[in-house]
């Protein structure tokens, strides 16, 4: 069970770094072509229950370039979030599985 989470911690962090290095050539790529960026605040559902959990995944969309945590609604499990361009949940949050098998 405990190396099931470290396994999981892993492949989370590796993902992260993923996502980070992805979203950056994204923001790099739409500012070279001068793309219209279109700035939009959303409140993401999380399936998460710990606030422990939720603020990790609060911490990893605010690393991730492109989108930035607003606020944490722990009781209601939402997160707002304002992103540079309307994006769907599984692309501001693609790493809340790996965080759920690891916390959770």
């Amino acid at each position: 069970m405990f190396l099931t989470r470290i396994g999981y911690g892993i492949i989370y962090f590796l993902d992260l770094i993923y996502e980070i290095i992805k979203s950056t050539v994204d923001v790099v790529f739409n500012k070279i072509m001068r793309r219209d960026i279109n700035p939009v605040v959303i409140d993401v559902e999380t399936v998460l229950k710990r606030p422990v959990s939720q603020t990790i995944l609060a911490n990893s969309i605010s690393l991730t370039p492109g989108t930035l945590s607003v606020d944490l609604d722990s009781e209601n499990q939402i997160i707002k979030v304002a992103a540079i361009s309307p994006r769907s949940k599984e692309d501001i949050i693609p790493f809340e599985k790996y965080i759920k098998k690891m916390l959770e």
